[in-house]
Parts: structure tokens; C-alpha cells; sequence
């Protein structure tokens, strides 16, 4: 049989047969790569009339009805920019995959030069910006991008990313552009101004916005940056650096979305892209190089809420693409090598299984432009395909659904897989060709994933359960019930007290400071200078749109009985009870603790301590009773923990002595036990109110928390010479531990 080279010319599956020769036609017959006149045949018009002649090169663009032939078919769609796809007019694109790629193998035919890395100045460069070295780019675009780009992404998402976990997209790299120079440079406010960002899978540009906000957010990132250069400056992370990079980093991003809810209309929607671009313009991140296996400083069963986080911390350097790799050398040549993969659900994967993934390759269907193809096997697909036959660890990051927002994720660290073996199948929904990756888990490694689904269960009432001692111990006080559990030994519960939500005050007790409220009717905005309560804020709301908490102060004036504004009211935030699934559980050491089935996210309101206040009249310089360990004195100075390099809390602005005793009567904060490496903070709150005083204790997360995770909080600084009274040994087993605590 005949056979046009251009015309099927692929090898068949299997090995290639070298020794074969083709029968092919004349070259006479071949196909016209020249572009035509209108209306007019290449070979009738005239000479000079005709178009100027084009060639097309290996690597197309080709005419319609013309396809690219092996070898060059392979080699050119891998040379391209990722955001560059094959018209959807080229013929042959819904063929299955070619070079016998099965369960196990894949033929020697693929051109792995295909996949070389850039030169060596362009690999430097991206090497030391955190740029991967998969993607061969212009000459012109690395000029330009000593100055790189935001990924691209949806205005209308809030604060999270549309991630698809195998878009091909480009990875993310520090954006320095002239606009961004001028932007983190400047030490004044400038205008609002649009910048085109390229970037994501289409290739499209998007508008973003670029504020140019306080000159404050400058002068936070310069004093973020002596900070964590001075305390971490180093190639590698470690547990501390790690912790306080992802703290800093969402303060800041909290931070600027306060401030440009003033300054800018509507405000920013993506604070997180804008303070993951001055982080990694100032780089302030950690773990830069690619690394096959864990990342130092990273542990199972951390979670992430924004994609940027895991780039500042090298867990996984795409900020939208689901497969990362790096490119290593194998005799002369060069090979791609899988690092790590986002699992979050974006094609037809099985992921349910705590310990197997089917995961889908990347590219190809599921696109943003609509386009169904086949997937090729190039970039992260080839790296997977690679690492199956090397047989490498690769690090899982399995994005689950955060419930909190409609589109957002929360990613979760589960540790390190194998790839077992792959094969290619027809994804249901658009019927092209996918390929298909077993991830299978390493065993003896901490559980992360398997205490999701186990956590799934326990919220749901699942009675099986071992050591649950009551359901609820709030016995319905609570909108959320709070279960007692004991796993470590025959203890029936703590000593007896009264559950109480509330605050109680004795009576009849003097209001030092009348408070006025707000008149704010539909609820407090940020831009309303003239509201009451945000002038007693330092004139900025102290919650972000989605109600976390900016920062920790000396004191949060929240509207309360005084203001006209409704109950949703953003700067209501500690107000309406237990929101988070909480449950009271037996230590190992340290008596009964507090933790949430839920998880947290930095700001987040978690409870306030309830009980007696005692009078300030008869309160000695120890409190209500010294040997009390259920006493919380609100006049100490809290450890500054939920504040930004630079930032400090001031001394005390309580409007009078506050000590509650939970001894009695209490809520789940008296079980919450001290750690000198605490991820909750403790913040004095003051609600406005005409007819009685309205102080309270509230707490939030100091850091993302993930569920079955013990929630802590320091107990704080006490004078010098109070220390000897009130000290105690301390259990917290954290690096940072000072040996004892105060009571």
C-alpha cells in the first residue's frame, strides 16, 4: 500500500522498524505548502501575481489540510510556548497517542531532545528566580522577563484560584516589570492604573489590577524583608522559616486587602497575588532549588489556602500547572523528571482512596478555551512517564474542597508516592485520549489525607468512633456541638463545671468610657470615614471582606448593642458563638486539650473565653486566685505574634482591669493549653455598648490549622516580678519551648 509521507506517517505502536522502506509517491504529489491568492491556484497564477513564496518550517504554523510528519510532529509541539495549542482544524488531532505507550512503557521513538532545558545563561537565570526549566521560551520574552508575569486568573474568584490541576501553563516567577518596579519602589501613593499580565493555559492576556496603594505596603515589605533575612537567610528551609514565612505571608496579604479597601474602588481581589509578588521580588521565600523528595521545613499534613504559598516554599513551583519537574541528565542526554503534583480534581480522577491516586495528565481536554484534544506526551506528562520508569518519589499536594467559599481549595501535604504505572484511556466527558498515572503511597509515613476522610465521618455522627465520651458537651449550648473524646486512658472527663457561652458580668458594675455606636444601617464599610467605629480602629475595618481578623491589636472596638448595623455586620466578627467543629480530648501529658474536626484559617475566629468576670475592685496584683488554672487576665501583654515586622502592640488600652474565672462555669477556650510556638493568639475585644460594659477575650488562628490539630495559645508576658509566682513547668514540646509558662 502507498503511503504519503505526511499523510499517516506515524509509526505504528511498538518499535520502530528502521530497515522498513516506505513506498512513497513522487514529491511532486506532495501537498502544496505555499499560501494561496484568493480564489487563485498556486500553480495557475502568473509569475509575480502569485503571493510571496513561504516555506513552513518543521515546527508549523501549517495551512489547513496539511499536517506536521514524523519526527517533526512530536518535537515542534513540544518547542512551543505552553500557552500556543494546535488549531483545532489540523487533522488527526483525536488519534490515539503514538509510540506505544501502554501500562508500562513507552517506545524509544519519543525525541527527548525535545524537552532539553534553555542555555545555560537562561537556565541560571531561571534557576536562581525559581522559574522550572521545562519550558523553552523566545529570547525576547526571557529579555523582558528579568521581569516576569502573575499567572493568569478569574476576577471573580476571590482570593483562591481556578486551579486546573493539569493545565499546561507557564510556572510562576518573580514579576518585576517596569510597572511593578514603579509600584514597590515608590514612596507615595500612586493611581490606580491596568496592567496586562500574560500567563495560564489560553495564552490570553488578562487585566489585572495594580494599585498603587499606601506607601505603608512598601514599608511593610522592606521591614518583611531585613526580617526574614536576617532570622532565615539560607538556600534551605527549616520547620521555624517555614512557619513564619507562611504567617508573615498571610498577614501581609491581610494587610493589603485592608488598606486597599479604602484606597482603591471595590477593592483588590487578588491581595494574595500581590503579596506573593513582592515576596518573591524581595525573596522572601525559602527552599528555591528543585529537589526530588521532601522539601526541608515542610511537614505532612501541612495545608495551604492560596497556590502561592506552596511556591514560596518550594513545595511545588507552578502557580496553576498540576505537575512540576526538573530536568536531569542521563548519559548525554537530558530528561525530565516529576518532583511533585497537585491532585485538586480537575479532570476525571479517582482520588478518594487515602493511599492510591489515579491521576490524569495534563493539557489537552478541559482547556479555558473549550478546545477538546488529545493529550500529548510532552512536559510534566513525559516527567510522570519518566518517573514511572525511574521509579523516583514524588511529593502529593491534594487540593480539597474549602467550604467556606464557592470555588476555593485547601491544599493538603500528603507525603511522598510512586508512580506504579500508567496507560492511556478515553476521558468520559469529551472522549479524547488522556493519560492516565497510579500514585501509590509510601508506607510508614504520618497520615494526612486518611484523617480528612476519617474527620468527614466523625462530623457526620458516626457512632463508631473510639473514645468518644459525650457527643456534645455543651449539651446544646453551643450552635455546633463539641464532643469529649478519650483514646489514652479511662479518664470519664474533666472536673465538673457549668457550660456557659457567655461572658457574665457581675452587677451592677460602672461603664467607665459612654459609647455612642454606629449609625451604619445596612452594615459597616470600609470607605465610611465618618463611621464611629472605624475611627476607634485606627479609621480601617479590623476584618477583611471575608471576616479574618488583619492583625492582632491592644484592642478591637466591635459594633455591638449601640450600632444600628445588622448582625452580618462585618465588624462582628467574634460575635454569634461556635462556628468551627470543636472537640475537648485527653493529652498524653498535659491534661485535656482543645482542637478542631475543622480546618482553620489564619485569622479566623475561633471561640472567646467565657465565665465570671471578676470585679476590678478586688483584684490583687495576682488576680482572682493565683493557684486558678482556669484564669484569664486579659491585662497581661499579649506575645506578638499576629503582627507584621515593624508592628508592635501597644501597652494595655483595656478601659478596666479584665479577669475571668472559667473554674466553675466555662466554655471549650478554659481547655486551650499553653505553647511557647502557639497557632492561636489571644485579642481583647470591646463591643459597643450604652448600658453595661462589653469586653471581652476572643481568639484566632495565628496560622493555617490542620484538622486534629491541638489548638494553643501563650498565656503571656507578666512583670518580672511576678514571675517566680506564677511560673510553671512547661510541656509543649515545641523548638522554640522556654522551659515554663506563667499562669
Amino acid at each position: 500500500m502507498e503511503q504519503t509521507i505526511g499523510e499517516d506517517s506515524t509509526p505504528v505502536s511498538g518499535s520502530f522498524d528502521k530497515s522498513r522502506v516506505l513506498d512513497v509517491k513522487p514529491l511532486r504529489c506532495l501537498v502544496p505548502v505555499f499560501p494561496n491568492a484568493p480564489n487563485v491556484s498556486t500553480f495557475t497564477t502568473p509569475q509575480g501575481a502569485a503571493a510571496p513564496f513561504v516555506c513552513a518550517t518543521p515546527s508549523g504554523p501549517f495551512p489547513n489540510g496539511v499536517s506536521p510528519f514524523y519526527p517533526f510532529f512530536n518535537s515542534s509541539d513540544s518547542q512551543r510556548h505552553p500557552e500556543q495549542h494546535t488549531p483545532a482544524s489540523v487533522p488527526n488531532q483525536s488519534a490515539p497517542p503514538p509510540f506505544g505507550f501502554n501500562s508500562t512503557t513507552i517506545s524509544n521513538a519519543v525525541p527527548i531532545n525535545s524537552f532539553r532545558t534553555p542555555s545555560s545563561a537562561t537556565a541560571g537565570r531561571n534557576q536562581s528566580t525559581g522559574v522550572a526549566n521545562g519550558n523553552a521560551r523566545s529570547s525576547k520574552r526571557m529579555t523582558r522577563s528579568r521581569a516576569q508575569t502573575q499567572p493568569q486568573s478569574s476576577a471573580a474568584e476571590e482570593e483562591e484560584y481556578a486551579d486546573n490541576q493539569n493545565e499546561s501553563s507557564e510556572f510562576f516567577a518573580t514579576p518585576t516589570t517596569e510597572t511593578e518596579e514603579k509600584l514597590t519602589k515608590s514612596g507615595r501613593p500612586r493611581r490606580k492604573s491596568r496592567k496586562r499580565v500574560s500567563g495560564g493555559t489560553s495564552g490570553q492576556a488578562q487585566d489585572i489590577n495594580v494599585t498603587s496603594s499606601d506607601a505603608t505596603v512598601d514599608v511593610l515589605v522592606e521591614k518583611i524583608q531585613a526580617s526574614f533575612s536576617d532570622a532565615f537567610r539560607q538556600t534551605e528551609g527549616d520547620r521555624v522559616s517555614i512557619e513564619y514565612l507562611t504567617m508573615v505571608y498571610d498577614l501581609f496579604r491581610r494587610r493589603i486587602s485592608q488598606i486597599e479597601d479604602v484606597s482603591v474602588s471595590g477593592g483588590n481581589k487578588r491581595p494574595d497575588l500581590r503579596a506573593a509578588t513582592l515576596f518573591m521580588n524581595k525573596g522572601i521565600r525559602t527552599n528555591i532549588n528543585k529537589r526530588i523528595g521532601s522539601v526541608p521545613g515542610v511537614e505532612i499534613g501541612d495545608i495551604f489556602f492560596f497556590r502561592m504559598e506552596l511556591c514560596l516554599v518550594g513545595l511545588h513551583a507552578p502557580s496553576m500547572a498540576g505537575i512540576d519537574y526538573l530536568t536531569v541528565k542521563n548519559s548525554s542526554e537530558e530528561e525530565p523528571l516529576a518532583v511533585s503534583i497537585v491532585s485538586s480534581g480537575g479532570y476525571e480522577d479517582y482520588a478518594d482512596d487515602p493511599d492510591v491516586i489515579i491521576y490524569s495528565g495534563q493539557g489537552g481536554v478541559n482547556r479555558r478555551d473549550k478546545a477538546m484534544m488529545d493529550q500529548k506526551l510532552e512536559r510534566g506528562n513525559l516527567a510522570l512517564e519518566k518517573s514511572t520508569h525511574r521509579g523516583n518519589v514524588v511529593r502529593v499536594i491534594r487540593g480539597v474542597r474549602d467550604l467556606n467559599t464557592q470555588t476555593g481549595k485547601i491544599y493538603v501535604y500528603d507525603g511522598l508516592y510512586k508512580i506504579q504505572e500508567s496507560w492511556v484511556e478515553k476521558e468520559g466527558k469529551s472522549g479524547c485520549n488522556v493519560f492516565k498515572y497510579k500514585f501509590v503511597r509510601l508506607p510508614d509515613q504520618p497520615e494526612a489525607f486518611r484523617i480528612w476522610k476519617s474527620v468527614e465521618q466523625w462530623k457526620g455522627g458516626d457512632t463508631s468512633r473510639v473514645g468518644v465520651v459525650l457527643p456534645d458537651l455543651t449539651s446544646g449550648e453551643e450552635k455546633v456541638p463539641v464532643s469529649l473524646v478519650n483514646d489514652v486512658d479511662g479518664e470519664k472527663g474533666p472536673a465538673h463545671f457549668t457550660y456557659i457561652s457567655i461572658l457574665k458580668y457581675p452587677s451592677p458594675m460602672n461603664v467607665t468610657v459612654p459609647s455612642s455606636g454606629c449609625l451604619c444601617i445596612g452594615g459597616c464599610l470600609p470607605t465610611n470615614s465618618n463611621c464611629p467605629c472605624i475611627q476607634k480602629n485606627g479609621d480601617f475595618l479590623p476584618y477583611t471582606a471575608n471576616g479574618l481578623l488583619v492583625s492582632q491589636k491592644s484592642l478591637v472596638q466591635e459594633c455591638g448593642p449601640s450600632c444600628q448595623c445588622a448582625s452580618n455586620c462585618r465588624n462582628r466578627a467574634s460575635q454569634g458563638g461556635l462556628k468551627i467543629h470543636l472537640e475537648v480530648f485527653k493529652t498524653k501529658n498535659r491534661g485535656w486539650g482543645l482542637r478542631s474536626l475543622d480546618p482553620i484559617r489564619a485569622g479566623t475566629f475561633i471561640c472567646e473565653y467565657a465565665g465570671h468576670v471578676g470585679d476590678p475592685t478586688k483584684i490583687d496584683k495576682f488576680g482572682i486566685d493565683v493557684d486558678d488554672e482556669f484564669v484569664f487576665d486579659a491585662t497581661r501583654t499579649p506575645q506578638p505574634l499576629g503582627v507584621l515586622p515593624g508592628d508592635s502592640i501597644e501597652s494595655s488600652k483595656l478601659p478596666f482591669p479584665l479577669v475571668i474565672s472559667a473554674r466553675y462555669s466555662g466554655n471549650v477556650a478554659r481547655f486551650m493549653n499553653h505553647s511557647c510556638s502557639p497557632n492561636v493568639i489571644w485579642q481583647p475585644v470591646s463591643r459597643e455598648n450604652r448600658s453595661e460594659p462589653d469586653l471581652h477575650v476572643a481568639f484566632y488562628a495565628n496560622r493555617h490549622i490542620a484538622p486534629m490539630t491541638e489548638l494553643t495559645y501563650d498565656y503571656g508576658v507578666v512583670p518580672d516580678d511576678e514571675i517566680d509566682q506564677r511560673k510553671r513547668k512547661c510541656l509543649c514540646g515545641s523548638l522554640k519551648c522556654k522551659g515554663f509558662y506563667c499562669l
